[in-house]
């Protein structure tokens, strides 16, 4: 790791790395296999990033507070693939095997526990997906240029995606516009460090 801690992917404990080779390896890990339609392809910092706001969103739309240590779990939800470097895409997942999709639950375990976060209940899972799946149908039309059709026929999302990226509100720059490493880095860092303090 950058910080000089060493991770052992087969055995991980939740102290072989800090947050910022966290933040660091989620940036330079990559959706949607590294295609873009943008000079950058999008990175898992900052769909975490947008699957936090989402998640926000919804709950207060409906009235709600997301508490502190919810959204700190929104963020780190895929925080397994940037301690592996690889953020499978999904036609591939069943082919990959059941070791694999071992290794990843290890991962995240050691996640959760370094982190404090609870498991989901089955309500909280329900409502994580839905904004995750939002994100997803969103990240497809506008960062990687699916259409609404194929979203819904190939991509079998069935949420229509959003317009407005929830992020700009917040950090400003153009819409839907993947941000550079180093960028998403720092911003993926200043969240999980804001949160971790109200947590």
């Amino acid at each position: 790791m950058p910080s000089g801690r060493r991770l052992d992917l087969l055995d991980p404990t939740p102290f072989d790395w800090d947050d910022s080779d966290l933040a660091l390896g989620l940036a330079r890990t990559y959706r949607w296999g590294g295609h873009s339609a943008w000079p950058l392809p999008l990175s898992v910092a900052q769909h975490s990033l947008t699957v936090m706001h989402v998640r926000a969103a919804a709950c207060h739309a409906a009235g709600l507070t997301l508490a502190p240590l919810d959204a700190l779990r929104e963020l780190l939800h895929d925080a397994e693939e940037g301690l592996l470097g690889f953020d499978c895409v999904s036609p591939l997942k069943p082919f990959m095997g059941e070791a694999f999709k071992l290794l990843s639950q290890k991962l995240e375990a050691a996640v959760f526990l370094r982190y404090g976060l609870p498991r989901w209940t089955p309500k909280e899972h329900a409502a994580h997906k839905l904004a995750d799946r939002l994100a997803a149908a969103s990240e497809a039309l506008h960062v990687t240029g699916w259409s609404a059709t194929e979203i819904a026929q190939t991509l079998k999302i069935g949420v229509p995606p959003l317009q407005h990226d929830p992020l700009q509100p917040v950090y400003g720059g153009t819409a839907w516009e993947p941000w550079p490493p180093a960028l998403a880095a720092q911003r993926f860092l200043a969240e999980l460090e804001r949160l971790k303090a109200l947590s």
